[in-house]
Order: C-alpha cells, then sequence, then structure tokens
C-alpha cells in the first residue's frame, strides 16, 4: 500500500511568545542594555548601544522600545539618544533600601553622628537632584530636617557638587549646562563656569562644600561613597547650622566621614 504522506509541520507563527531559551536571550540583552547606560553616566545613541552591545540595530531598537515603554529607559534631550528611567532608578534605590543591609547602614549613619555631633545623610544622585536615602539628626534644638526621599538641588548642595564633580567632563559640562542654576542664598553658585571650576576642585581634593549655599546660615561637607569597582554609588554628608559648626570645623570631620563611608562602601 502506498504510504501516507505526513502533513508538513505548522510554521510558528510570529505572534506566538517566544520559546524559554530566547526570552532568556531577550531578557539578558535588556539586562546588558540597562547596565551599559548605568555605567557609562550619560544618553547613548542607538547605534552606540547597538555598537557597543554588539546586537543589530533592529534589535537594540526593539529592546529600548519595550523598555522605554515600562520606564526603564528614558528619551534624553535631543531625542535620538536614551538615559535610564525613572522605574530604574527607583529600582536602584529600593535596592539599596532592603532590609537587613539597611539597617546596617543606618547604624554606620548613627555611629557617625555620635562620633561627629551632628546630622549626617546618604544620599545618591535621582536623575537631576539629589535624594535623600537616609538621615540621622543630631540632638540639637537647632537643626533642619529633610525627610527620607526628599530630593534637593545638583547645584548648591554639597552631595550634588559632588555626584557633579564625578561625570566624565564632557558629560558634567553638559549636564550643567542644563541644570537650573537658581540662586538660593547669597553664596549659590549661579555661573555654568563657576560651577564647572568648583567641580575641577572637589574631583582633586576628593570631598565637597556647601558654603551656605543651599540655605543661609547652614554649611556642610560630603564625601564619595564607591562600590568595588570604584564608581561612586552614593555620598555621605555632614550639616549644622553655622552657630554650631564652622566651614572650618567642617572640613575637620572630613577623615571620620571617610572612615564611614568605607564603611558604608561595604553595604551598598
Amino acid at each position: 500500500m502506498p504510504r501516507t504522506a505526513r502533513a508538513p509541520a505548522a510554521a510558528s507563527s510570529p505572534e506566538e511568545p517566544e520559546s524559554a531559551s530566547a526570552s532568556g536571550s531577550s531578557a539578558e540583552r535588556s539586562l546588558r542594555l540597562l547596565a551599559l547606560l548605568a555605567s557609562e553616566g550619560r544618553a547613548l545613541t542607538l547605534a552606540e548601544l547597538a555598537a557597543q552591545l554588539g546586537l543589530p540595530k533592529g534589535t537594540a531598537h526593539r529592546i529600548c522600545t519595550q523598555l522605554l515603554a515600562i520606564g526603564f529607559l528614558a528619551r534624553d534631550v535631543d531625542e535620538r539618544s536614551f538615559t535610564t528611567g525613572p522605574a530604574l532608578r527607583r529600582l536602584a534605590i529600593d535596592t539599596l533600601n532592603h532590609g537587613v543591609v539597611r539597617g546596617l547602614r543606618h547604624e554606620v549613619l548613627s555611629a557617625l553622628v555620635r562620633q561627629v555631633g551632628e546630622t549626617c545623610n546618604l544620599t545618591t544622585l535621582d536623575g537631576a537632584q539629589v535624594l535623600y536615602l537616609d538621615r540621622v539628626e543630631a540632638q540639637w534644638p537647632l537643626r533642619l530636617t529633610l525627610d527620607v526621599g526628599s530630593h534637593v538641588p545638583l547645584h548648591c548642595t554639597a552631595s550634588g557638587k559632588l555626584f557633579l564633580s564625578q561625570m566624565p567632563a564632557k558629560a558634567r559640562d553638559a549636564f550643567i549646562g542644563g541644570l537650573p542654576l537658581e540662586r538660593m542664598t547669597p553664596n549659590t553658585i549661579t555661573s555654568a563656569d563657576a560651577l564647572r571650576a568648583e567641580c575641577e576642585t572637589i574631583a582633586a581634593q576628593g570631598y565637597s562644600r556647601d558654603n551656605e549655599e543651599f540655605i543661609a546660615g547652614l554649611v556642610a561637607v560630603a564625601v564619595p561613597v564607591r562600590d568595588a569597582s570604584g564608581a561612586v554609588r552614593a555620598a555621605l554628608a555632614v550639616h549644622a547650622p553655622t552657630a554650631r559648626m564652622s566651614m572650618d570645623d567642617a572640613i575637620g570631620r572630613i577623615d571620620a566621614l571617610k572612615a564611614a563611608a568605607e564603611k558604608m562602601a561595604a553595604l551598598l
């Protein structure tokens, strides 16, 4: 008897979900793309992303479109480049604030406050602002209260200027050019050139100062908290009213801040 011909296998539909291996590959590419943007510290074009990741432009475009839709990427000012989005920043912040590790970081901050006798805070860069991750108040009647989760400007705070100083020069110049350099006090730096020069000084000396630039009568100093690769992921700062702490007094606390920053680095 003649053999019965077998029906040809049905072609997979483009609407069918990806296989587990394909899906895993797509997830890996997305994570690599996000990691690249986070490590570069600047916006990248589609062509740059594709080239550095070794991906076809079409694949890179598809991944970027998906990540844009869920907020993990955002368009830069020129619309042709991509930068990290609010969802990715929130994920990073939530990770830094997670459980047991957050408690250990808080204890480092508390011990620092007991040592220096003034309010200390841990901050990170969140877009074009400084975000307070943690804060321990000194027990003084005269103090400034900023809750965890508060945002403050970059150009007039010790932590903010520290973050600016750690950016690659070209990216920093462009970033400063887009900041609204609002005058908060008579001491606020409102010139882009002066702020760039200040950032060069900070990068060379390893710490940043707020000499009554954000709030009149308040001074602060900040030092970087670096991860295992040496990248600055956070800043540790002390601040107090000038009635209790002069700028020279604040600088005298730098060594204590740096020692605490080293302990904090192991908890990132």
